[in-house]
């Protein structure tokens, strides 16, 4: 594996011309869409997080997938926006190909932002394949990625560590999760499993900032189906950890872009909690990439007693 980034290093996103100059006409890089919602980051200075071997994608199409080449990094704390794509709150983690950034050094002075320049890569950018499907790297992602054979999910759990990703205590940790989760349900069946058809519904109407506290596992149990979902939402293994628990609401989430098809999706009574992540430890094999938003159906939280 060609290692030419790793985390840690400090790199530079290129000029916004520098950028046009690796588009095709739909703005994208080996099918790799680069995003409006990146050109604020031209020129400005970030951490590589991680190196991007494998991600996963749901949807139509859920599973654990890589990219077709190894030029795609992380970097720390970007994410997308949505703000050129009608308002999508999917938030997902921005893939960066390395052919639009540069290794700098901490005393290398700063570019200057060249407003026309921005300008004229937006203007290649394409946002919209139709009314209501959207393109972006989420609509991309089976075009840009192939499926992870068996020996290529093992040879990836080596390449996380060879590439700085994590430790080779941490991936044996995720390989540990996996296999006693993978146990579980061999042994015991779906986690989580009810048996509501169909399942019910609850409106809070939460708001950003909002305290609550996230029902017991049995409370939760008894508003999802046998294969542990709530209206098509799955109840991850590891949301378990926050029964019982006050947290904060980050944000309300009303509509996302599908990954796979870029069908901008309508979405009711949903929120993401600060912090809380999928659990692809617990059904993924090495883990993910992706760092995807857990989503929480109003229905599983309450307020806090003594709260309106």
């Amino acid at each position: 594996m060609s290692v030419r980034f790793r985390p840690g290093d400090i790199v530079e996103v290129k000029a916004a011309e520098e950028i046009l100059q690796t588009l095709d006409a739909d703005g994208a890089l080996d099918q790799l869409p680069f995003m409006p919602e990146m050109i604020p980051h031209c020129g400005k200075r970030f951490q590589i997080s991680r190196r991007v071997l494998n991600t996963c994608v749901s949807g139509p199409d859920a599973g654990m997938r890589m990219f077709t080449k190894d030029d795609v990094v992380l970097l720390d704390g970007l994410r997308c926006s949505g703000a050129d794509h009608d308002d999508c709150q999917k938030g997902c983690v921005i893939f960066w190909r390395e052919a639009w950034l540069r290794k700098v050094e901490n005393s290398a002075q700063l570019n200057v932002v060249d407003s026309k320049s921005s300008d004229r890569l937006r203007a290649r950018l394409k946002t919209l394949v139709r009314p209501n499907v959207y393109f972006c790297q989420a609509s991309e992602l089976l075009n840009v990625s192939k499926p992870l054979s068996r020996a290529e999910r093992i040879a990836n759990c080596f390449g996380e560590v060879r590439a700085g990703n994590c430790s080779p205590f941490e991936m044996a940790r995720r390989i540990g999760i996996w296999l006693l989760w993978k146990m579980r349900r061999v042994i015991l069946g779906t986690y989580a499993r009810g048996n509501k058809k169909p399942t019910p519904t609850e409106s809070l109407n939460l708001r950003p900032g909002e305290r609550v506290e996230v029902k017991s596992l049995d409370s939760i149990i008894e508003t999802l189906n046998q294969t542990a979902h709530n209206r098509g939402l799955l109840f991850f293994p590891n949301m378990r950890l926050l029964c019982g628990l006050e947290q904060s609401v980050e944000r309300r989430l009303d509509k996302i872009i599908v990954d796979g098809t870029g069908e901008m999706r309508q979405l009711h009574n949903t929120v993401y909690l600060e912090g809380s992540h999928c659990g692809c430890s617990y059904i993924a094999f090495g883990g993910c990439t992706r760092c995807e938003f857990a989503y929480w159906r109003e229905i599983w939280l309450r307020r806090p007693a003594g709260q309106s």
